[in-house]
Order: structure tokens, then sequence, then C-alpha cells
């Protein structure tokens, strides 16, 4: 939580990372809000996992129904301890890739893209086991279209999850995290293209469905249908507006701000008060040194002392947090000391913030 024992105390807080939640975010009563009213300076931002796993939530009806059987499927085989163990047995002989399926979790940013790739893997053990106990999805498993979609839908969450990882962790700056956000966005009408051309390279599991003979009895060569093809395209138009709504264009960072060394001083105005010190900076071999090999943030926390004028301003736009990242891992960490290695162990104080689900930056 914001440190709240003297008004001093809240001046250290420089920005808060919220995970979205209506309490937290309400304009006037949310925990931004409250943070902001007594102390205005501080920066609120709303964590980029958070919007990235809002955004992909949206599908096309034919694909949703898909998703909606696959998971009924799984809760089907995981809610039975014995017919867990049944599948996990027939798995084992069959000699999977893997031997049990996961829980799909809605709080889980990388849960759907894990519990599709499983399900495709072991789509034949799972059409067996839903047969032998003659449930009533069991014939889907031999339906050539909903094998295609669950192939699609198994690549793209893993793009999704790709693109997730690489939003993750302590070090990620919110100008790296946007250029992965801006080009995946770019990406999507490319792939459209392609897939309008029977193209499937960007999507290894569905091309491998269409140019090969698949294993499961009754279904022969494969090949994507029209109406299929235009559920992916408007998956992807959907997919590409969701994200423009979550991440809108904003004004870009200054280029000296990421590259200090290749940034060309005769292309801004002549009377920007920072062009002096990055002429210093550019000239000095050390910090070209510096600046290879470290990261980016850590570089321009480095010239304070020799640069504060360029430095601070470099400074301001690192400073708020990304995403919740830290705060999850902590919450991770202290739930599996907790629970596994010390059960008796009292930290529900200390652990407040992570559990309000904020990160305050001090």
């Amino acid at each position: 939580m914001l440190p709240t024992n003297s008004e001093s105390s809240l001046t250290m807080v420089s920005a808060v990372c919220l995970d979205g939640a209506p309490v937290m975010l309400g304009r006037k009563s949310g925990f931004g809000a409250l943070g902001k009213a007594d102390a205005p300076h501080i920066i609120v931002t709303h964590c980029i996992l958070h919007r990235h796993a809002l955004a992909t939530k949206t599908l096309p009806p034919k694909l949703a129904e898909v998703l909606k059987i696959v998971l009924e499927c799984v809760n089907y085989v995981r809610t039975s301890a014995l017919k867990h163990r049944i599948f996990s047995e027939l798995c084992k002989k069959m000699g999977s890739e893997f031997e049990v399926l996961l829980y799909h979790s809605n709080v889980r940013w990388l849960s759907r893209g894990q519990v599709l790739n499983h399900v495709f893997a072991v789509r034949v053990e799972l059409a067996l086991c839903l047969q032998e106990h003659q449930h009533c999805h069991a014939d889907c498993f031999k339906n050539s279209e909903f094998i295609l979609i669950l192939a699609y839908m198994a690549d793209i969450f893993a793009a999704l999850n790709h693109l997730n990882q690489k939003m993750q962790g302590g070090g990620v700056n919110i100008i790296e995290a946007e250029e992965n956000l801006k080009a995946f966005q770019k990406k999507l009408p490319l792939w459209k293209r392609r897939t309008e051309n029977d193209n499937f390279a960007n999507f290894p599991l569905l091309d491998d469905c269409v140019s090969k003979i698949e294993d499961v009895p009754g279904i022969g060569d494969i090949s994507v249908p029209a109406e299929l093809k235009q559920a992916i395209a408007t998956h992807f138009d959907e997919l590409a507006k969701s994200l423009a709504g979550y991440f809108p264009t904003r004004e870009s960072y200054p280029a000296w701000v990421r590259q200090p060394f290749t940034f060309s001083v005769e292309t801004t105005d002549v009377n920007d008060e920072y062009l002096d010190e990055i002429i210093e900076i550019q000239q000095s071999q050390v910090q070209q040194q510096l600046f290879r090999t470290t990261t980016l943030s850590t570089f321009w926390c480095q010239q304070m002392v020799t640069y504060p004028v360029i430095a601070k301003k470099a400074l301001e736009i690192f400073i708020p947090f990304v995403t919740t990242y830290l705060c999850e891992q902590s919450f991770s960490t202290m739930l599996d000391i907790k629970m596994k290695k010390r059960n008796r162990l009292s930290c529900e104080n200390d652990m407040s913030a992570i559990c309000q689900g904020e990160a305050a930056h001090f």
C-alpha cells in the first residue's frame, strides 16, 4: 500500500501501477484517485499485461464455441480424480507429449494458450477418453473444422503468450513494452493477408494440419474452408481493434532517449535545452561503452551526476511501473513459502499491497 504514516512519506512515492480492478481505477473512489488526492504528483498507470489480457478476450462466435467445448472437455476429465488418472495412464501408454490437462483460469494471463496447446497435443488421447465415456463432445475431435479451429487458436494464443512474456520481468521499461506491442499490432494485417492467400506459415499447428493427413479416424486431407478463413480474418480485425482500444496511439518518445549515440542533433530544434548535454554524451567513449553494456534505464540513472538535465528528462519516462509483474512475483513467492515451506508464517500485513494488486514506486 501507499505509506500513510506521514505526509512526508507520500512525497517519496512517484508512481503506482494498478491491475485494473474497478475499485482501483475508479475516478473518484479508486485507489489511484485517493492516492493522487494526497499526493498529486503520483503517476497512476494501468498494468500493460492486464490490458493485454483484456484485449485478447475477443473471439468470433465460431471460435468462441470451440473454446467453450474444449474447456468443457477439460473440466470433464479434470473434475474426476479417477478419469484424470485413467487419462494420464492412457497418455503414458501412447507416448504423448503431455500426460495431464491444464485447468483454464481467467485470472492467469497465459492460461488459455497453455490449455489449448495441451489439448491439441493430446487430442487423439482425449477423443478416445471421451468416446469411452460416451461424452456428448466426443465426435467433435473427429470434425476437421473443429481440429482446424483448435489448431489456429493454439497458435494465435501461443503468439499472444509470447508477446505477454516479452513484456514481463523486472527490467522491462515502457518504451520496450510499447515497441513490442506496436510490432505485434502491425503483424496482424500481414497475417490476415497471408491467411486469405492460404499461407499459414505464421501458424505452425494449423499449417501442419493443412499439409498433412490427420491420424484421427475419419479425417483425411484437410483444407481450410472459406467460411473458416473468414472467421480467422474477422478475429484478426477484432483483435486489432481491441488492442487499439486498450493501447491508443500516443506521442512518440524523444529519439535520443532510446538511441542517444545515433541521434542526429541537426534534426531537432536548436533551442532544445537538451542538445548541449546530448553532444557531450555522444563524444564520450566511456559513456558509449557503458551504453553497450547496461540496460537503458540503468544507463540514464548513472548520468544523473554528470548530465543532470538530460538524465532527469529521460528518467521521467522510465519512472512509472509498466506492469504489476514484481507484485505478482512476490505474491507467488509468498504463497510458495507459506503454503509449502512454512505453514505458520504470518505475513499478511507485509504483503497487504500485493493482496490489493498494486505496486508503489519509491
